[in-house]
């Protein structure tokens, strides 16, 4: 009786797998027609778009469909095995439908009561997915997969549907294909698999939500042990042996972040991305797999984030202690501990971390602070914390330090503080105090020779906010404008020689028609003074009277030779950098002086690949002659002197212990402060400020507030290179000048200096001998001459 039942059964289905294929036909020769298959042929799907750095390192991809393509030889055979085994065991034995896999099927759903499931194959879901729209569960759409199955079986090899299938399909977290889900799950590519990580990707087809390795692991390692490796072995892929190998294998999921390459240049990235977009569209940034190869360098952006972040956190420490972030009651307290103990459950704290503390209780005596994280408590000592001084209300900076922790903390207090360094027992680690930075900056550097940008800084915290300061603000530049009008000058026919009186000023051309004083830095005035020294000491009267001399309209035409495209303002107010400018422009404008007065082109990319490799776009170095080379030599030797002669204001460079030029700039009421400079090979630019454009704290010039971050970023990014001095072009002649007068160097000179002058320019007369200074005479020599602009 049993073997009758199972006989009339078995017949069923035959009949009626029988009936459903002829009923496909028929519903085929009613239907519409069916998608064109040849587009199988050209497979172009939506791939990422990759971006690189000067070395071949990804620092950014964007996409919408996270895909990468992969040919088949370019993937382990143990992964196309998992995938086989897993999906469709008779994938190289079937024509596009398993019929036998389908009574199977039938069979086993009747026997257990389920509905029937797994019944497609490899061909048939590369039909589904590839050719047809509608995904609904409905007989005419089955009837259609079937019949286009049938068909791509018959134009297209087994080894180019694999092809399709492993670059097509879904596998989880915004990865399509199996290059894309290697690297997003393991950090590595498919061809690096081993057999347990390519067993868990071919259990992802079915449900990846479901199976989800960084939500779900358990259920993932389940499903890779108990059906993906089983199937392996039941099919032959794999022996025991190397079953229980793979389950054995540790398997390291790649922790979950969003675009971790952001991380690694993002103010950069995001400025190519609005490049690719703008220039190329939308469709094919995000679809077209381009492969774009950048001027970055790693080493030298890491620097430049580094250096940045240090010099911002230097200066807010000065600005004083702003408070707690939270003033918690004992009951809150508890609250807060239970919390943060979760925290350093999910992510243990490390040396350097900065966390929110909480202040458990505070010792003067001891000059000590304990603060708890969690259930782990730390030491807060005086000297990690010696910086919090409270702002004095009646300056903008207070320069004592903090003596009793007592005067800015108290128990209750939430604060942020970093992990220094294990503590002595019973503490578990000891503390410094940590303060988020409000202040803001910017770095961009470029090599002087090509224009290639090797490092861009947009800001203090790209999370934070996506505005690029380094492209994308205009500030006043205050006497980093300077070198511009000077180098005008020197084409008007100035010399470094050439006397001008420092003395007050009155003018009543300004933009508000209204008398206009003003004023040098600290209020001096220094009486006759030479051209070097205007400069090289920022005096900014001397520069008003150069801008007067050559004429407003000139120096702006003169300033767009020089790459200034903002607008000016046509005033003497100029001379002071009261007009914004972008730190591109003026970082690009200080190139011509390095380069012998040729600007270049900045170059971001190097060049551009479609998904084919085909060029489609190429950079090259690009300049122009903006100044003759004379012109930009003596402008150097006159930059080099402001770092390396007393008194100059970029004296802090000194440091750098290689030939460098640069220039100060600090704006009224001390809102702007930048730092731009050069060595031989590489330009840079620095600008530190407030968003909301209120005063830093009082001193904060640009040679205390830029120059040393500029510092910091160069001694780094200029590590292990050569050592090179500025060349001298042909037409530059250097004499010992008197740095009183000007004059030729003599036995009366008290002070001596090289100068480098065009040839046909330089003094010819010497200095005579001194006259005793009458009452109430200017002398520069008797007075200060120490500068901070």
């Amino acid at each position: 009786m049993k073997r009758l039942l199972k006989f009339f059964m078995w017949t069923s289905l035959v009949l009626l797998l029988f009936g459903v294929v002829i009923g496909a036909v028929l519903w085929y020769l009613w239907s519409s027609n069916l998608p064109y298959i040849g587009s199988l042929e050209e497979y172009a799907p939506p791939i990422i778009t990759e971006i690189y750095s000067d070395d071949g390192e990804v620092i950014g991809r964007f996409s919408e469909e996270r895909r990468i393509l992969v040919s088949l030889d370019q993937v382990p055979q143990h992964l196309i095995d998992a995938f086989v085994a897993a999906e469709d065991p008779r994938f190289f034995e079937h024509e596009g439908v398993d019929f036998l896999g389908l009574v199977r099927a039938l069979i086993m759903s009747q026997l257990s009561g389920d509905r029937i499931k797994g019944t497609s194959t490899i061909t048939q879901q590369v039909a589904r997915e590839m050719l047809l729209k509608n995904k609904e569960r409905t007989l005419k759409r089955k009837a259609r997969e079937i019949l286009l199955s049938f068909q791509i079986e018959k134009r297209f090899s087994k080894e180019r549907i694999l092809y399709l299938y492993l670059n097509m399909y879904y596998l989880g977290n915004g990865a399509y294909g199996v290059e894309a889900a290697a690297r997003t799950y393991f950090d590595k590519q498919a061809r690096e698999l081993n057999l347990a990580e390519s067993a868990l990707l071919a259990g992802l087809p079915q449900s990846p939500s479901r199976y989800d390795p960084t939500q779900h692991f358990e259920r993932a390692k389940r499903r890779q042990e108990t059906y993906v490796l089983e199937k392996m072995k039941e099919h032959g892929y794999i022996t025991e042996s190397q079953r229980q190998e793979a389950l054995n294998t540790e398997l390291v999921i790649k922790e979950k972040k969003e675009n971790p390459y952001y991380n690694k240049a993002p103010y950069f990235t995001e400025y190519i991305r609005r490049y690719l977009e703008e220039t190329y569209g939308r469709d094919l940034l995000y679809r077209g797999g381009l492969k774009v190869y950048t001027t970055l360098n790693l080493k030298a952006q890491q620097a430049a984030q580094r250096a940045l972040k240090k010099g911002l956190k230097e200066l807010d420490q000065r600005e004083g202690y702003r408070g707690p972030l939270h003033e918690l009651s004992p009951e809150d307290m508890e609250i807060f501990r239970k919390e943060s103990e979760e925290k350093s459950l999910e992510a243990p704290p490390g040396i350097e971390s900065v966390v929110e503390g909480l202040v458990e209780s505070v010792d003067d005596q001891k000059g000590e602070v304990v603060i708890s994280y969690g259930e782990r408590q730390g030491i807060l000592p005086l000297s990690e914390m010696k910086w919090a001084r409270q702002p004095n209300p009646k300056k903008a900076y207070y320069n004592a330090s903090v003596s009793l922790p007592g005067k800015v903390l108290k128990r209750g207090d939430v604060v942020l503080v970093r992990f220094k360094c294990e503590g002595t027992p019973p503490y578990d680690w000891e503390f410094s105090l940590e303060q988020e930075p409000l202040i803001q900056g910017a770095l961009l550097s470029l090599e002087t020779h090509t224009g290639r940008v090797r490092a861009m800084v947009g800001g203090l915290d790209f999370a934070a906010s996506q505005f690029n300061r380094a492209v994308q603000a205009r500030r006043q530049p205050g006497s980093a404008f300077k070198p511009i009008i000077y180098a005008a000058a020197l084409d008007h026919g100035m010399t470094p020689s050439t006397v001008i009186i420092d003395a007050p000023f009155i003018s009543q051309s300004n933009p508000d028609e209204e008398l206009w004083k003003p004023e040098n830095y600290k209020e001096k005035f220094f009486g006759p003074t030479l051209f070097r020294t205007g400069l090289i000491k920022s005096r900014n009267v001397i520069t008003v009277k150069i801008l007067q001399e050559i004429g407003v309209y000139q120096t702006i035409g003169y300033a767009r030779r020089l790459g200034i495209e903002s607008d000016l303002s046509p005033d003497l107010s100029l001379a002071l950098g009261s007009s914004g400018v972008s730190l591109y422009e003026i970082t690009r404008a200080y190139s011509a002086f390095a380069n012998s007065g040729m600007l270049v082109e900045p170059i971001f990319i190097n060049r551009i690949l479609d998904r084919n490799g085909q060029t489609i776009e190429e950079n090259q170095p690009s300049m122009k002659e903006a100044i003759s080379p004379e012109t930009a030599h003596v402008m150097t030797n006159l930059l080099v002197a402001a770092v390396k002669e007393r008194g100059g204001t970029g004296w802090r460079i000194k440091a750098l212990n290689r030939p460098a030029a640069g220039k100060t700039g600090t704006t009224d009421d001390l809102r702007d402060a930048w730092f731009v400079g050069y060595t031989p090979d590489l330009v840079t630019g620095v600008w530190v400020g407030y968003d909301d454009r209120r005063s830093m704290g009082s001193g904060e010039t640009g040679s205390r507030a830029a120059s040393p971050i500029w510092l910091y970023f160069m001694s780094e990014a200029l590590k292990g290179e050569v050592m090179e001095d500025f060349s001298i072009p042909e037409g530059v002649v250097f004499v010992k000048i008197d740095a009183e007068t000007g004059l030729l160097a003599s036995p009366y000179s008290k002070q001596t200096v090289f100068q480098a002058f065009k040839e046909g320019t330089e003094p010819k007369e010497y200095s005579p001998r001194p006259q005793a200074a009458k009452s109430g005479e200017f002398s520069q020599f008797d007075m200060d001459n120490a500068q901070e602009d």
